[in-house]
């Protein structure tokens, strides 16, 4: 399984990318497999500000529907277009095409609160 050492995680399983004041989220490679085959994601958020730890969207997978989770108090500037009609590229690529959103960071204190690749690895037991 892979836990790039670039990105920050949460306890929910989503992954961060940090680029200056903005960050992208999407959901681990470990989340996606215990998923399964996602079908759907539902994120009508984008221009909201959100707070961290408040559900920002769903994901749909063939059995089951899971809420997503803020990692970082934001405003949600973007949504990946390409998960309208592709889906699945969360399990294809989750740290790349299979990104979900792009946020503007309200509070930079908050990555302090963020697990690194390491110790999320111990986290999920991998």
């Amino acid at each position: 399984m892979n836990f790039p050492a670039e990105l920050k995680y949460t306890k929910d399983h989503e992954w961060i990318r940090i680029e200056a004041e903005q960050a992208t989220i999407g959901i681990t490679e470990f989340a996606q497999r215990e998923l399964g085959d996602i079908v759907y994601v539902d994120i009508n958020t984008v221009g909201e500000e959100i707070k961290r730890e408040d559900v920002f969207g769903t994901v749909e997978a063939v059995k089951t529907v899971s809420d997503l989770f803020m990692p970082l108090s934001g405003r949600i500037a973007e949504f990946n277009k390409k998960l309208d009609t592709n889906p699945e590229l969360v399990n294809s690529d989750p740290y790349g095409e299979g990104w979900m959103v792009k946020i503007e960071i309200s509070d930079q204190a908050q990555l302090d609160n963020l697990l690194s690749a390491e110790e999320y690895q111990e986290q999920v037991g991998a």
